[in-house]
């Protein structure tokens, strides 16, 4: 199913009230600031209506302020902040949602003007229009870290055409088009450097803030900042596939994905505000029938507090932000979770499996090891192999093309493919054989002992019949790989897990040097969702499955967590992942769970706080023992530090 795009400006349910800007280097002469002051006047107006009125009302300093012009005024200091939310809940009751939070507003202070709690009334809207300015101000500082992404998105490319390099739209550059950057501008497009080398400030990306030094032929990606000199990079992808594209799409779309938490308190709140009202009809009516002393307007104030601070503004509000401000850190972090369920699901973890290739290892083959038992010299020895390599094309015969020999190259003729074997040709008018060791066998070729022990892959040479030597081949370990497993498993999760379609022998060798606890090579891609699959069966096991290839689509999509490498990561596995590691580092698993917990910790702490200072007053508003002031500010006070609590993740570090 195609997923929906998600607009920015609808990423808060309440954005039309205003979109407030704090940048400072404004003046309110500037648009913004001007726009910023009209937002703010109604509520700035009521208040000062309010302060003299009751002003007026506690010294009794002006004779005629009785009457219909105590009502007029406080009427007047009413109307710019009441009645938007009036207006708000009318058009719920029309569209058949009776039951809001603007419901409640309207009743509480309708209800406080009708006893004649003229002040009560205008400062429950008041507080709640400034409540609301400090929710819409939070949720702009938390989507910051989307509108830094957006900034970074370039809107320019120097492309070279017709022989000089010329200014176009990026979407505009195909694939394998030369484009320059020059310093202090951002690489529009991902590509490879053709430049011997760059310096980059690839903190959009990939959250690093240390500037990163790339060598030519090595992977930039759009959104990257060039730091010194002009550079020049050759396209890999159109700009609708770039990183940076990628980026804004993802966590676009991620805010439309509720976590089950944020699905329960929307629902909650859609039962809990019809028990409310219900119940503060009841405590205005109820007491007739128990009560000696019953006073109608008494028991209908107490209801009206019981409204006003059973209001779920600081549930609704606070949580799907803070959920918002999670993803926000994340994609600063290099890690992007395509919805807040998955923040919430990376905090249940406790089995990671993994693939070795692309995830834990760079996926670049190079040579190891040359061990020359010919009479030629080693320079010699490799020219005959490499010779032979160049009619090849498996990602071994690449790694062994870059050995750098000296001499004169050597070129291969009569070339033939043994199936499964290797290869059969003439070099400088000798036979030669290059495969394993199938293949010098079955031509009657004796192999020493020595190769048996050798857990690499191993390429063999054979020259004129005789056992020539023998090349090794082997992945690299990236570079934080033991960082990885050391932080997954101060992460609390107990059990690591290596499952490989590499042979067996190094897959146990990588396993091995990395204290993983199990690991099993030489699997097919339906062999691994079987042992995942099993996994899964076990009591109490929640897997998250971290892979990079077309290989790994099913198993990602399979376990309860799928998280993708997402720079070498191949498309198919990115789509299928539920979370993408932007900067191809596996220590970010550890990080992306903390960064998960912290989420979820938050927005536990207000469901609690909100939850425990309501039951409070509620109880003493229901027994008479506060006041609708004590109402107010309890319920606006509980929703701002409920949003202060959720801003705090934009602040956080995670090691």
């Amino acid at each position: 199913m195609k997923k929906k795009k998600v607009n920015l400006r609808d990423l808060d349910p309440k954005e039309h009230q205003g979109e407030h800007s704090h940048d400072d280097g404004h003046n309110h002469s500037s648009p913004e600031a001007a726009s910023n002051f009209r937002t703010y006047l109604p509520a700035i107006f009521s208040f000062v209506m309010l302060i003299a009125g009751i002003a007026v009302d506690y010294f009794d300093a002006v004779p005629f302020f009785k009457g219909w012009v105590r009502i007029v005024w406080y009427t007047a200091a009413y109307i710019p902040v009441g009645f938007p939310v009036i207006k708000e809940g009318w058009n719920s009751i029309l569209k058949g949602d009776f039951f809001t939070e603007f419901f409640l507003m309207s009743i509480a202070t309708l209800g406080a003007f009708a006893i004649g709690e003229y002040p009560e009334g205008v400062a429950v809207m008041l507080f709640y229009a400034v409540g609301e300015l400090f929710q819409n101000a939070a949720v702009n500082r938390a989507k910051g870290n989307i509108k830094a992404l957006l900034d970074a998105r370039p809107d320019e490319a120097l492309v070279f055409r017709d022989g000089d390099f010329v200014s176009v739209n990026p979407e505009t550059v195909e694939i394998g088009e030369k484009i320059q950057v020059r310093v202090g501008e951002k690489i529009p497009l991902d590509g490879i450097l053709l430049s011997e080398k760059a310096s980059l400030n690839t903190a959009a990306i990939t959250g690093e803030s240390k500037p990163a030094t790339i060598a030519k032929d090595e992977k930039v990606f759009a959104g990257s900042i060039n730091l010194d000199g002009v550079i020049e990079v050759e396209t890999t992808k159109e700009f609708k596939d770039s990183s940076i594209a990628r980026i804004l799409d993802m966590v676009q779309n991620a805010t439309a994905r509720k976590s089950k938490t944020e699905l329960f308190i929307r629902k909650f709140a859609r039962i809990y505000t019809p028990i409310v009202v219900f119940l503060a009809i009841g405590l205005t009516f109820l007491p007739y029938f128990f009560v000696d002393d019953y006073i109608f307007r008494d028991w209908l104030y107490r209801a009206l507090i019981f409204l006003v601070i059973s209001c779920p503004c600081a549930l609704v509000i606070s949580i799907p932000l803070g959920y918002f401000g999670g993803l926000g850190a994340a994609s600063r972090n290099g890690i992007l979770f395509k919805g807040a369920s998955f923040l919430d699901a990376m905090t249940k973890i406790n089995t990671v499996v993994m693939d070795k290739t692309g995830t834990v290892t760079k996926g670049v083959f190079k040579i190891k090891e040359v061990v020359n038992k010919s009479a030629f010299a080693e320079a010699e020895f490799m020219q005959y192999l490499m010779a032979m390599e160049e009619q090849s094309t498996h990602p071994i015969a690449k790694a062994i093309l870059e050995y750098k020999a000296d001499g004169a190259d050597l070129e291969a003729t009569e070339v033939s493919e043994v199936a499964g074997k290797g290869l059969k040709g003439t070099v400088n008018g000798r036979t030669v054989l290059v495969g394993n060791k199938a293949l010098m066998t079955s031509n009657s070729i004796e192999v020493p002992s020595e190769t048996d022990s050798i857990v690499e892959s191993i390429v063999m040479v054979a020259i004129d019949g005789k056992f020539a030597g023998y090349v090794t081949i082997a992945d690299e370990l990236k570079e934080d790989a033991h960082q990885a497993i050391q932080q997954i498993r101060e992460a609390g999760i107990s059990k690591i897990i290596m499952l490989s379609g590499d042979k067996d022998s190094i897959t146990q060798q990588i396993s091995k040097e990395l204290n993983i606890d199990w690991a099993k090579g030489g699997l097919l891609p339906e062999d691994k969702l079987n042992e995942v699959e099993e996994l899964k069966k076990q009591p109490d096991t929640t897997v998250a499955f971290m892979g990079d290839g077309i290989n790994d689509a099913p198993v990602l999509a399979a376990s309860d967590v799928g998280i993708a490498m997402g720079g070498l990561g191949s498309d198919v596995a990115i789509e299928t992942a539920d979370v993408i590691i932007q900067t191809d580092q596996p220590s970010k698993i550890a990080r992306a769970v903390k960064i998960g917990r912290s989420t979820r910790s938050i927005v536990w702490q207000n469901i609690g706080l909100a939850f425990g200072v309501k039951i409070i007053v509620l109880i003493l508003g229901a027994g008479g023992l506060a006041t609708m002031w004590e109402a107010v500010f309890a319920d606006v006070g509980v929703a701002l530090l409920a949003i202060l609590n959720a801003v705090r993740l934009q602040k956080m570090k995670w090691a």
